[in-house]
This record gives C-alpha cells, sequence and structure tokens, in this order.
C-alpha cells in the first residue's frame, strides 16, 4: 500500500507502508492493503502509519480527507507535520502552528485596519456630499 499525505502547495509523504491509522468524525480505524476503499474526512489529530521496515511514524494534521483507492492511501490537508516520535513531533507542532497562528493573527488585523481606514473615508465622502 502506498501512502501519499499533500499539503495545499507539497507532498508531505509519499512512501509505501504496511498500514495506516486515522481519525474521522466516528473515531479511529485502521486500513490494510486488501481493505475496503472508502473516501473520508478527517478530523485534526494524528495519523499513524508503519513502514515497510515495521517503524511507526506519525503525521500531525489538520482536518483533511483521505482517500482510499486500491492500494494508494492518499490525505490531502492544509497543515501537516511529519515525525518519527510523538514528544518530537508535538514540540514541532505547537511551534509550526503557533507562527502560523501568529501570522494569521497579523493579517487579520492589518485587515481590520484597513476596513476601518475604508469606513472613515466612506464617512467623509458621504459627510461631503460626493
Amino acid at each position: 500500500m502506498n501512502l501519499k499525505v499533500i499539503e495545499l502547495i507539497r507532498v508531505l509523504i509519499d512512501t509505501p507502508v504496511k498500514k495506516v491509522v486515522a481519525e474521522d468524525e466516528q473515531g479511529y480505524f485502521g486500513m490494510l492493503p486488501r481493505h475496503a476503499d472508502l473516501v473520508t474526512a478527517l478530523v485534526p489529530g494524528i495519523l499513524t502509519f508503519e513502514t515497510q521496515e515495521g517503524s511507526l511514524q506519525y503525521v500531525a494534521l489538520d482536518e483533511g480527507v483521505l482517500v482510499k483507492a486500491g492500494d494508494d492511501v492518499t490525505v490531502s490537508t492544509a497543515r501537516a507535520v511529519h515525525g518519527k516520535e510523538l514528544m518530537v513531533l508535538e514540540k514541532t507542532v505547537l511551534k509550526e502552528f503557533s507562527a502560523e497562528n501568529e501570522r494569521a493573527r497579523k493579517i487579520q488585523a492589518a485587515l481590520s485596519r484597513l476596513e476601518a481606514d475604508l469606513a472613515r473615508k466612506f464617512v467623509r465622502f458621504v459627510q461631503a456630499g460626493i
């Protein structure tokens, strides 16, 4: 079975695996190569997979979509972080998602300033009778 994890602009993982464990709204579920095909919406959490060599690896991901078709499992998500150890992954996720949340906060603040400026200019036009 081949696992591919795709973020918005890059392929994070593309590797053969023995099994995949993911979580949707009904809870955790596992997939092996001969399991039935499926499409499901994933909730934010940890996707676990076992490599062909037998090691467990993890992907922290935002909500996304998982598609199993034949021997291919494809996960599409906006944000994902890959790690081989859960403790290291937790620190990486906190760092990366915090930085992204800070960028989003700054963008929102800039948009709020633009909206306020536009509203002030509109009021001036109305007051000027334009």
